[in-house]
């Protein structure tokens, strides 16, 4: 099977405009982890060649593990499609035929995007997305002291700015707060709270 391939692939159609991320869970075959360790990371290092790639990373649930589970993301769909349709990945996918015994891929995009850090760095444990709730706080400590900053910013700078039109005036907090919270803000509060997000679910007796 093409390490491309998979019948559970889900890869709806993305924004033009947000940063798409995809995740793929490979099986490999076992007696060829060398070679597929060496092909993953030659996928990386061109990836990393082509505009709008913003990151990628790779982790196994245990030494010898058949499963690998690999991130990658851009900054937008146009860039993800054209990495996607370059001759370089297609070269680089038939050189991995045989290697990977399956494959299933999956694309986020926006918010569910800014925890894939965390996905990525913290280890096996951090496979599973976590959950909505956390999700929600971590996003809402990110915003509060940024929105409150940024409150106090303007009308320092500006004792007009109340005297903007409100629409006006929460558009223009919108433009600036977005880039921050996705860049900036997001990427910070992911890896400060990344135990207690990637921390698994109790067990019910």
């Amino acid at each position: 099977m093409s390490p491309a391939a998979s019948g559970n692939d889900a890869a709806p159609q993305a924004p033009a405009d947000v940063p798409v991320t995809v995740s793929i869970r490979r099986r490999v075959d076992p007696a060829r982890f060398d070679e597929a360790t060496h092909w993953v990371q030659t996928g990386m290092d061109l990836a990393n060649e082509y505009p709008g790639f913003l990151g990628s990373g790779w982790v196994r649930a245990h030494a010898g593990s058949a499963h690998w589970h690999m991130l990658y993301k851009f900054k937008d769909a146009a860039s993800l499609e054209a990495w996607e349709h370059s001759i370089a990945r297609t070269s680089w996918l038939l050189e991995g035929e045989g290697l990977v015994l399956e494959s299933h891929v999956v694309r986020r995009t926006g918010i569910e995007g800014w925890f894939d850090d965390s996905q990525v760095n913290a280890g096996p444990s951090a496979l599973v997305q976590p959950p909505r709730w956390k999700q929600a706080v971590a996003i809402g400590l990110g915003f509060f002291p940024l929105n409150v900053i940024f409150t106090y910013l303007v009308t320092g700078v500006d004792p007009h700015w109340n005297d903007i039109p409100t629409v006006l005036r929460i558009l223009l907090t919108t433009f600036v707060m977005a880039p921050m919270m996705t860049y900036v803000v997001m990427p910070f509060i992911t890896r400060r709270l990344r135990p207690w997000l990637q921390k698994a679910p109790k067990k019910k007796a």
